[in-house]
Parts: C-alpha cells; structure tokens; sequence
C-alpha cells in the first residue's frame, strides 16, 4: 500500500470522526422538558411593541423575538391571540385588536393573518405554539379602551357585567359561555395550534368593597346553590364545553390552564397547601382546578409560581411540592417570574432562578416550566439568558408528549 495514500486517508478518517463527535455534541439532546415563554399582547406587553402598527415591521419583529427565545433554549410559546374579546387573526365572531392595529376593528397593514404567521414561524423552528386567550375579560378599560361598533359587548350588552373600570362576560351566562366555546372552536378548526392555553381571568380577582354584579344572573340560574358553589360550577361548565369541543375538532390539539399559584390555603381545606392568608383559585377565584384535572377536562397545568424561596406567605419551595402531588397524572409545567428580577432582595440574588429551576427538576410529577414574560428576557436579567443558554437549557430537548 501506497504509505502517502495510507496516512491520509488515516487522517480524513480522523477528521471524520471529530466532526461526527462535534456534530452529536452540538445536537445533544437531554430528556423531554417542556420550556416555554409567555408572550402577553394585552397592552402590547411583549409584542408588538406599543406604537408598532407596521405589519412588515411587526413579523420582523416577532422573528427576532423568537430567535432569541431559540438561542435560550426556549421550545415552546405561548402567545396572547385573544386578550380582550378581540382577536390577533381574522376571526368571525371579534374584532382585530386595538393592540394590533391601534384601533380596535382596523385590519393589519399591510395585511397579513398574525396568527397564521407566528404559527409557520414557530414550527419552523421545532417550537410548539399555544394559542393564549383570555375566557371573560372584554373591555381592559371602560373608560379608555377602542370599542369597534361590532364588539359582541355592543351586539349583546346583556351578556356583560362591569367590575372596577373592566367588563366581563357574565360567567353564568349560558349564552356567553357557549360564544366563548365558538370563539375556541373557530381557532382549533382553521388554525393548526398545539394547544389552547387560558391563563388565571375566571372571576376577576377581586376589589376591595366591591361585590362582583352578577346577582341578577344567580337568581335566574342559581338552582339552590350556594353562591360560592354556583359561580365555581359556572367555571367548570366553560372548562368542559371547551374541552369536547377542542377534542372532538382535533384530538391532538391539547388544553391548558395557567391558574393563580395557590389552590387553596390549607386553613380552609386539609387537602390545601401550607400557605396561610393567600388568594386561591378556589374560594376567589372560583376556579377548581383539580376538579378539572380529575375530570381529564385539562390536559396540563402550569401554575404560576412567582414568589421567592422563603417567601412569608406563599413560598416557592411549599407550592412547588404541593402541586407536583396534586397532578392527577397530568403534566404540570411551573410559571416562573422571571419578571421579578431585580424586584427586592431575594430577587436579586442571581441564583434565586437557577434555585428554582434545580429545585423543580427534582420533583416528580414535573414536566417542564414557563417563563412570564418575553419581555424580561431582553436585557438578560441578572445574567440568566446566559444560564439557560449556557447550562440549563444547553442541549435541546423534545416538549414531551401528552397521550
């Protein structure tokens, strides 16, 4: 053999080798995790951008935003498309939103479907995209808020009620509960969605000195229920009417709720967490979410864990636990407030996130976590961009999959 032809082919082959091995490192991949990122519209929070009613400018803007999240490691969005009876797409039933267009009504320009195009974009690059809309909320001000003349609370005024300077849908409205369906069937059928995601808006959180209207609605269709429990079974009937219809459209499209971080505090309930005084979803919010999750109503959970470690009231490490024994089998991913970065002392203690992310990774029963919100992300609070590229999130990793 020809000893020239010998060692370079010696040396082609070793240099084969090292780019494979480069190769596998690069796309090393590490358990199914499902790590997502809110991105708020409602007041143009994360996008567009306030004042950004260029269509052109929107998408290039929704781009970068999305590399961003790709470089951190980020697989999954989950994108407001429907904050206030209003709609980031061309919807039958609710006008373009006023955070879109500046005036609510007024189509894109130039135009485009947003939903159609976040969708494409999201795929593109293996991300999962989760069509975030708020159930009841339809004015975010009554005093300031763009009403176009065909909003549904100027075809059917009867269906709403007005609570601090906001209105909402009656919840036990039968008629507003089955619009609300509509509205979620509408997407699920023309838009390829991975998910429908609703965040913590059942009954609005509460005012002091205020009683919530809906006494008119009760005595109609109260049925000998206890207030309490009559508003709590209005809220389980929109969960229910909108999973069939979501299963029975496309049984691969998942639901998800985002609830308020505490189910109930252990005073009011053996079964509740060690958490003294807090708001709950169940006796404020009129939201029972293990109910939902025991009925298979909901097919993950993503809690919103925004306080600190040690946190007086409702800490971090207590509420972690309680959910990940609270699943019923169903995924639970844990909302993160990357939002308080910087916000008091706990806050600023750079390992407080990395904490929270080792601390949930040891927890059964604990499939992933979502950040809240995108915005945060771009000034690279106390350096953790760099943790989740650099460690966290290092090797990519497959949303799990639900059954």
């Amino acid at each position: 053999m020809n000893f020239f032809w010998y060692t370079h082919a010696c040396t082609r082959f070793a240099a084969i080798i090292v780019l494979l091995c480069i190769h596998k490192s690069a796309t090393a991949q590490a358990r199914p995790e499902f790590r997502g990122v809110w991105i708020a519209t409602v007041s143009n929070i994360d996008w567009p951008s306030k004042g950004n009613f260029n269509g052109d400018s929107q998408r290039a803007e929704f781009i970068r935003l999305l590399d961003m999240h790709q470089r951190n490691g980020m697989n999954a969005v989950i994108v407001q498309v429907r904050p206030c009876t209003d709609a980031f797409y061309p919807s039958p039933y609710e006008p373009w939103s006023e955070w879109l267009t500046g005036v609510q009504g007024q189509p894109p320009s130039p135009y485009y479907d947003p939903l159609e195009f976040m969708i494409t974009e999201t795929h593109k690059r293996n991300m999962v995209f989760h069509a975030w809309m708020n159930p009841y909320r339809a004015e975010f001000n009554v005093n300031t808020t763009s009403v176009s003349s065909l909003h549904i609370t100027k075809l059917h005024p009867e269906w709403f009620v007005t609570y601090g300077d906001k209105r909402y849908f009656d919840p036990g409205n039968i008629q507003a509960q089955e619009y609300v369906a509509d509205v979620v069937k509408d997407v699920v059928s023309r838009y390829d969605v991975d998910a429908i995601h609703f965040d913590d808006y059942f009954y609005p959180y509460k005012l002091p000195g205020l009683s919530f209207p809906d006494t008119a609605t009760y005595r109609k269709y109260g049925a000998g229920l206890k207030l309490d429990d009559w508003r709590r079974s209005n809220t389980d009937s929109i969960i229910s009417k909108i999973s069939r219809s979501i299963k029975a459209i496309n049984p691969q499209c998942i639901f998800g709720i985002s609830p308020f971080g505490v189910w109930r505090n252990i005073d009011r309930d053996p079964k509740g967490s060690r958490t003294i005084g807090a708001l709950s979803n169940y006796d404020d919010l009129y939201a029972d979410i293990l109910n939902w999750l025991r009925r298979n109503w909901i097919d993950y959970v993503a809690p919103q864990l925004y306080w600190e470690i040690g946190h007086r009231t409702a800490p971090y490490e207590v509420l972690l636990d309680w959910w990940s024994k609270n699943t019923y089998g169903k995924h639970c991913y844990i909302g993160l407030g990357i939002y308080k970065a910087g916000s008091n002392a706990a806050w600023q203690d750079k390992t407080q996130l990395p904490r929270q992310i080792e601390a949930l990774r040891n927890k059964p029963n604990i499939q992933g976590m979502i950040f809240y919100s995108s915005k945060s992300f771009e000034t690279n609070p106390n350096g953790w961009n760099d943790v989740l590229r650099l460690h966290y999130f290092k090797d990519a990793a497959e949303v799990p999959g639900i059954e």
